[in-house]
This record gives structure tokens, sequence and C-alpha cells, in this order.
């Protein structure tokens, strides 16, 4: 088998145009942490190591000498995310009122006895207080609304209401207000205007 690249092999879901579109996110598996409260500070960044080091521990585990069965080459997934707030009353001006569950996909042949088996190499690798909070879950997102997002993650309410114009043109509604975000750039490296940002959420469609 080629090497999966979800660039290429799941464009349809990761690598949408500037323009919104309806498309079916089928079942998928991921390994998840949860944390909540500024992005920008320390926690989240933990968040996103521990889950960094998970994958690249599935990953390369073709060089251990025990190799996972249906093991295949792939391109570790980028980082995704379900973003929500704890108070309605705050709303998102304060970072501080933000709940995240962040996620990388797993290749399919990840189950649930291979998963403890690399969490434990995870924690031999660079343990951190997230580590013992990786949960092995899998996510039917269905019918979904999606757009690429260009620049600042401050910007995404303009781009919002592009998608919400969107649906309300054409027959649907917007189901959740939890979105999910998928990162294709690395804001530590990018410039924050060519920033590539996944928005996505879930729709239902109206009955004529």
């Amino acid at each position: 088998m080629d090497k999966i690249d979800y660039k290429k092999n799941y464009k349809e879901i990761y690598i949408p145009g500037k323009k919104p579109v309806i498309t079916e996110i089928p079942e998928i598996q991921y390994v998840t942490v949860k944390t909540e409260g500024d992005p920008n500070k320390q926690p989240f960044s933990d968040a996103v190591e521990a889950l960094y080091t998970f994958s690249y521990c599935v990953k390369m585990s073709y060089k251990k000498d025990i190799i996972p069965e249906n093991y295949y080459q792939y391109t570790v997934f980028p980082l995704e995310g379900f973003w929500s707030i704890k108070d309605k009353s705050v709303g998102i001006k304060n970072k501080d009122n933000f709940m995240c569950t962040l996620m990388i996909r797993q290749p399919d042949f990840l189950n649930e006895n291979l998963f403890f088996r690399f969490l434990t190499d995870t924690k031999n690798k660079k343990n951190n207080a997230f580590t013992d909070k990786l949960r092995f879950e899998s996510f039917n997102e269905g019918l979904c609304c999606q757009i690429l997002h260009t620049g600042s993650y401050d910007n995404e309410p303009e781009t919002f209401k592009i998608m919400e114009k969107y649906c309300d043109e054409n027959g649907y509604s917007r189901s959740s207000k939890i979105h999910k975000e998928i990162y294709l750039s690395d804001p530590r490296k990018t410039e924050i205007t060519k920033l590539r940002t996944v928005l996505r959420f879930p729709v239902i469609k109206i009955p004529v």
C-alpha cells in the first residue's frame, strides 16, 4: 500500500476551499484530551504535546520488535479540536472561558489494546500531566458545513458568519454552537496572516 497522506487521500475532509461546502464526515477514531482556558497558556501546549508524542509513538512503531498488525505508512494527521464555552453569559471575548476537546486522528490499525501499549510508550518517552488524560474515542460528525479560514484565529467569527449565511441560502441550519477547528499550520512557524485552519460545524437539512 502507498503511504497514506491526509492531504491526498482525505482531501475532501481536510483540505476544503475558501468557500463554504456541505459534506458528510464519517466515523473517525482519535486520541483525545480535554482542556480549558486560554489556548495561549501553558496547559494548552502541554495537552498538544501529549497528543503529538502519542501519535508519533504509533507512527514509528514499525521500528519496534513487535510491529502492529496491518501497520501501514502514513502521515501523522493534523491537530483538531471541538470548541465550546463554559459560561454563555461571558461569551468568547474572555479566552479563559474556552473549553476544548483536542484530538489527533489515528490510523485504522490502532485498537484499544494497542492504545494502552502506546500510552505506556508515551509515558516512557515524555510524560506530562495530560498523558494520563488521553483517551481513545470515535466520533461521527455527520453532515457538516466547512471552509478553509486563512488568517488570525481571532477573525474566525467573521468566517462563521459567511458559513451561516451560506447555510441559510442553501436550505441548511446550524445544529450546534460547538464547532471544530483543524490546524493545517504551525502557529509557531507561520505568519499570522497565513495561518490555515479548517472551520466546521454540524448542520441539518431544512425540510422543504
